[in-house]
């Protein structure tokens, strides 16, 4: 195996587990890339806030991909960010308006922006826009730089979302399914692929010098972009063909018994 030079892995259903945690064995195992000087770096379509508080000080020293790629940083240092145009945004949320169950966030890089206060609802968005705030018409004009649009639909986004969402990719969007219950719209090429060959590109860092970890279809160009890439034991079927290698599952915190068995080989 190449000198491991960078580790990115998604967030949900990947690095954390079921219950949204991070493993306590994290801390020693980072502070032994550290010393190797192997960078980690999570990458989400969560907002960049709803990442970052899972490290803490860390973040300081830390590259983190956001929004699906739309946000970049490294080292509290800005590398990329993308903005959607409003035209586009507009005419999304009224799609989005017509399909029953879904409701639509719209990720900023000040605030997530929702059209509903449901208790239940805020709190489950919680987790993966800790700022958010509730605005009457997601349509009208916002001065902040959306990122992406992230459709929620509770009986699954693949089948009841996706087939009347993925038509705005005529407009040079890229419609993804991101999670069980998600999709998300961003510009075209933006994803987690693109935005780790920004990072990699800016380290000089290269793919074979790379090691990625995913679980859903918004993580198959990232582990296309790495040599030694992981599929979760949970992940689906189309990251599987996608990766080279399996991990174990979240639940089994499968990203560090694989990041343990390389330290301890080298």
């Amino acid at each position: 195996m190449d000198d491991i030079r960078m580790i990115v892995t998604d967030m949900d259903g990947t690095f954390l587990n079921s219950e949204h945690e991070v493993s306590p064995e994290f801390p020693e195992i980072y502070e032994e890339l550290k010393k190797r000087n192997i960078l980690f770096v999570p990458a989400s379509g969560r907002q960049m806030l709803g990442i970052t508080k899972y490290f803490g000080d860390l973040e300081n020293e830390m590259a983190f991909i956001a929004e699906n790629g739309g946000y970049v940083i490294y080292r509290n240092e800005e590398l990329f960010a993308d903005k959607m145009e409003e035209e586009h945004i507009v005419e999304i949320i009224k799609s989005v308006r017509n399909i029953p169950g879904a409701r639509a966030v719209l990720s900023g890089k000040k605030k997530a922006y929702v059209e509903t206060e449901e208790a239940g609802f805020i709190s489950y968005i919680s987790q993966f826009y800790t700022d958010n705030e509730f605005v009457n018409d997601l349509t009208l004009k916002n001065d902040d730089s959306v990122f992406k649009i992230a459709v929620y639909h509770p009986e699954g986004s693949e089948l009841n979302v996706y087939p009347y969402i993925k038509d705005f990719e005529k407009y040079n969007l890229e419609v993804v399914v991101s999670g069980k219950y998600w999709l998300d719209i961003m510009n075209q090429n933006i994803n987690k692929g693109n935005a780790l060959e920004k990072l990699q590109n800016a380290l000089n860092i290269t793919p074979q010098q790379t090691m990625a970890f995913g679980d859903y279809m918004n993580d198959i160009e990232m582990l296309k972009n790495s040599k030694y890439s992981y599929a979760m034991k949970n992940a689906h079927p189309s990251v599987k063909e996608a990766a080279s290698f399996e991990a174990c599952s979240n639940d089994n915190f499968g990203v560090l018994e694989i990041i343990k068995n390389y330290l301890n080989k080298n």
